[in-house]
């Protein structure tokens, strides 16, 4: 098939990377014994407080939180916006300190507390399993958000790929228990439909990339196992989640060359249908989570001004008057 080509600087940038068209367990069991993303060296230079937590998810399981907060010689007289941050993967490898330089600008440019959390991961768990110990991660943060200096109704849940199409379970479980609130969705290249069956899906597919369609479909097989028909939860696979209404204000973005493009175009469009408010960016030339792997190219920089944009907005507090003030008086 006929596709969107990936920006010349970033093609020039991914010349050097190994590519795979395909994902095996074989494959999957080298790629997990790469060492986690070295945290320590992305908060050298920054006035960052770090400390561990973990929250328990009912059936047992301990989830492991990490939560950096801004570094300060006083008390700030407000309450902080929170990020609540779901790392990517293909629901099948990452943890918690994945793409954690994202949520790390926010910090540093909105004073917001970021918290991240580690999900059980497919096939040894399968089902809502994982949206389930995202959900209950949440659930501590927003119990303990006068413990952290939390603002309650000024937090957001973000993620990436993986980590998006999690964030949106995670938003439509909270809009369906009641618990806890949420501010805004911040959906980066989410992985939100597990029938992997767009045009985008099918462009990408056959040939190496960052992530194919034959790498989708082992990583939605991983999570459902033989339940990849009728039947999936919304929560799961959030594309065929039957109602958007009630959701809160919601960010989504993709590149045009990517696996994702179309059912992250579709989910939004799916929202202003039933009068929801999303901001949608598909960033040409972008290849599945180029921003996140290359930051400096100048779409990426792109990308994440306009997200940063978009949150001082939605972080700004309500009685300001001033939606950008935060931002302005924040930024490095």
């Amino acid at each position: 098939m006929k596709r969107p080509d990936i920006d010349p600087e970033l093609r020039a940038l991914l010349a050097g990377m190994p590519l795979s068209s395909d994902l095996s367990p074989e494959l999957l069991a080298q790629l997990r014994q790469f060492p986690s993303t070295p945290v320590e060296a992305l908060l050298d230079g920054r006035a960052v407080e770090r400390r561990e937590a973990t929250a328990t998810n009912p059936d047992g399981a301990r989830i492991p939180l990490s939560i950096f907060s801004p570094r300060r010689a006083e008390p700030p007289a407000t309450a902080a916006p929170c990020v609540y941050w779901l790392h990517g993967g293909g629901m099948v490898m990452g943890d918690r300190f994945s793409q954690i330089d994202i949520p790390l600008d926010w910090l540093g440019r909105f004073g917001a507390v970021v918290v991240t959390a580690d999900y059980r991961l497919a096939p040894e768990a399968t089902g809502t399993t994982l949206v389930d110990d995202c959900y209950h991660g949440l659930l501590w943060t927003a119990e303990h958000a006068a413990e952290l200096g939390v603002d309650p109704a000024r937090v957001v849940v973000a993620g990436i790929s993986a980590g998006g199409g999690l964030a949106a379970g995670v938003t439509l479980m909270a809009r369906d228990r009641g618990a806890p609130a949420i501010a805004a969705q911040m959906l980066i290249c989410p992985m939100l439909d597990h029938r992997n069956d767009t045009t985008s899906s099918r462009q990408y597919s056959g040939e190496p990339g960052v992530w194919t369609r034959e790498m989708n479909e082992f990583g939605w097989r991983s999570v459902l196992g033989d339940r990849g028909g009728a039947g999936v939860p919304g929560y799961v696979s959030p594309a065929v989640a039957e109602d958007l209404r009630g959701l809160p204000p919601t960010y989504v973005d993709a590149g045009t060359a990517e696996v994702f493009r179309d059912e992250d175009v579709a989910y939004a469009t799916r929202i202003w249908a039933a009068g929801g408010q999303a901001e949608l960016h598909v960033w040409a030339g972008g290849f599945h989570g180029f921003d996140a792997l290359y930051p400096h190219a100048r779409v990426s920089e792109a990308a994440r001004r306009t997200r940063d944009g978009w949150l001082a907005r939605v972080l700004a507090p309500l009685d300001s008057g001033q939606p950008h003030d935060l931002a302005r008086s924040t930024a490095p």
